[in-house]
């Protein structure tokens, strides 16, 4: 089994935060025991939830990208939390271009709940063919996706989408996913 870059994507705010809360926490746990980095828009919500479970489950390496271009803006103008990573780039990018090096920059994505955001590093995802879960249970965008991909079709590789409603098995899967599109390369992993 490889190790890979795991990104959590999910709603910073609304009410699939409140639904999805411990499923967040859940995830990144698995991230963690499955050995992998854990990579988030480090940003409130859900996103940090899993960063707090990846933490407690003895995670090692935690990066959060921000959109802010440095520690004080983050922290005063985004008003966005540091204490669950182990190093933040700040990238200046605003949250749009922070997306796009978030989702390009992961291996694979585990997306829960979500709005408008969320939506939109499904789209960077989909459209950079980044393997992406979505990890059932919390409301919200994640739960309309495969809707949204029947009205898109034909989608160039849906075997690369998948949906569970349990983080360890959501993790297991993309595992699985990531090691047979890297066989090759498990050298580099």
């Amino acid at each position: 089994m490889g190790h890979y870059q795991i990104c959590v994507s999910g709603a910073a705010k609304g009410d699939s935060v409140e639904e999805g809360k411990e499923l967040a926490r859940a995830v990144g746990a698995a991230i963690a025991k499955a050995g992998h980095s854990l990579m988030t828009g480090a940003t409130i919500g859900l996103p940090n939830y899993a960063a707090e479970g990846y933490k407690a489950a003895g995670g090692k390496m935690s990066v959060g990208i921000s959109p802010a271009s440095s520690k004080v803006e983050h922290i005063m103008k985004y008003r966005l939390p540091i204490e669950a990573y182990d190093t933040i780039l700040y990238s200046g990018l605003h949250y749009i271009g922070r997306d796009t090096l978030l989702i390009t920059s992961s291996d694979g994505v585990v997306s829960i709940g979500g709005r408008l955001g969320t939506l939109h590093e499904f789209t960077i995802a989909m459209e950079s063919d980044t393997p992406i879960g979505f990890l059932q249970g919390a409301g919200g965008i994640s739960e309309e996706i495969q809707t949204i991909m029947s009205l898109a079709q034909p989608i160039r590789d849906d075997s690369a989408v998948f949906f569970e409603e349990s983080a360890e098995k959501l993790v297991e899967d993309l595992t699985k996913h990531l090691d047979r599109v890297h066989a090759k390369y498990q050298n580099l992993y």
